[in-house]
């Protein structure tokens, strides 16, 4: 039994969260220097391969890497999945053996991407942004970087837990659809596709949220509901960044005339172009909605400064008559007509409650009150 060495029997402290890898630390040096930059995972990398033809269909989470290129057969499609690039070794082991340029592995290792996409002859290099919503208003990000080629695609996924391409590996695995009679280009449509439906998912969320919060606006708003806009105002800044790029990426990839990617294809991406716009539109709209309700949170709060201040202004001019009133007997003069009178005082309290009585009635039907 292994014994416990720090003092008092305490467990050991626990390790440090992992350090996330800043841009600033790469500058200064040459390009095609790999760093991974992003969040540092603490989880191991994993690499699955599925191989598949139009008949059978073969999945395998491999150890080694060099196993991943026995299946590289000509006359089968082969998709290989990569989760995870703290690893900075073993995404350059992939790349060299692949081909790839240094310059897009590097950018694989830049977890701070923006969504593109760029052809290199042989292959297609395509990265966008996978969406997770989160509790409260937050929404999650993972980039995930694409390699198309002439018979494969590779995946590079920072390493989050779950991601959006588990329908894709039962369509594959299940024969359904037409995925296994199609190319290399239609998986790699169809794992953007599925990263862009989850898009929807995270703004349906939203806009659930924006109408709950338009209510409260409305009805009852606080500070809190200050803060519930400007946190949801973030979130679409921040989704606007992630979504916003997809258009063009999705544009050039529709009309390009790389021979990895066939007509029969592009139709598909058309319709993932217009689910695009339809992100942007759902994004843009819910942006000037919260520009909208700030502005009626404003608003409800001025008027409510203004009811009160009415109320306090009312009351102070219906005092203002009967202070004067109360000042005037209040004066040390020793020959005063109604200090003698036996009804005076009962008089004076008439009289100012007659007065207060009047005022309401006049501002009621100035409609002040």
């Amino acid at each position: 039994m292994r014994k416990n060495h720090h003092s008092g029997g305490q467990p050991p402290p626990a390790p440090a969260p992992p350090r996330a890898t800043k841009r600033s630390e790469k500058a200064g040096l040459p390009p095609g220097t790999l760093i991974h930059i992003g969040e540092k995972s603490d989880r191991e990398i994993t690499i699955t391969v599925i191989d598949y033809t139009a008949d059978n269909a073969e999945e395998k989470e491999i150890t080694a890497l060099n196993e991943c290129f026995y299946f590289m057969d000509a006359s089968a499609i082969t998709w290989i999945n990569v989760e995870g690039l703290h690893e900075v070794e073993l995404v350059q082991q992939l790349g060299d053996c692949q081909g790839i340029h240094p310059l897009v592995l590097e950018d694989i290792l830049n977890t701070e991407q923006r969504p593109k996409a760029e052809d290199f002859g042989d292959y297609l290099f395509i990265v966008l942004k996978m969406l997770r919503p989160r509790q409260g208003f937050e929404i999650a990000t993972e980039q995930v970087s694409l390699i198309l080629g002439e018979n494969f695609v590779i995946s590079f996924q920072e390493g989050l837990a779950g991601d959006a391409f588990n329908p894709i590996r039962e369509r594959i695995k299940g024969g359904k659809g037409r995925i296994r009679t199609m190319g290399a280009d239609y998986l790699a449509y169809s794992l953007i596709d599925a990263v862009i439906d989850d898009y929807f998912v995270a703004l349906e969320k939203i806009g659930e949220e924006i109408e709950e919060l338009e209510v409260e606006v409305v009805t009852s708003p606080t500070r809190e509901t200050q803060r519930k806009i400007h946190r949801l105002k973030r979130t679409m800044i921040f989704l606007r960044k992630a979504v916003w790029p997809l258009r063009e990426m999705i544009g050039s990839l529709e009309r390009r005339d790389s021979p990895l990617i066939r007509e029969a294809t592009i139709v598909y991406f058309r319709d993932v172009y217009d689910h695009t716009v339809q992100a942007i539109d759902t994004v843009d709209t819910y942006r000037d909605m919260l520009s909208g309700m700030l502005d009626v949170y404003l608003t409800s709060l001025s008027n409510r400064t203004n009811e009160v201040m009415k109320v306090l202004t009312i009351i102070a001019t219906i005092f203002m008559p009967l202070t004067f009133i109360v000042g005037l007997y209040g004066i040390n003069f020793k020959y005063m007509p109604e200090l003698e009178w036996h009804w005076g005082y009962p008089a004076v309290l008439a009289l100012m409650v007659v007065i207060s009585i009047a005022m309401v009635i006049f501002f009621r039907r100035k409609k002040w009150l």
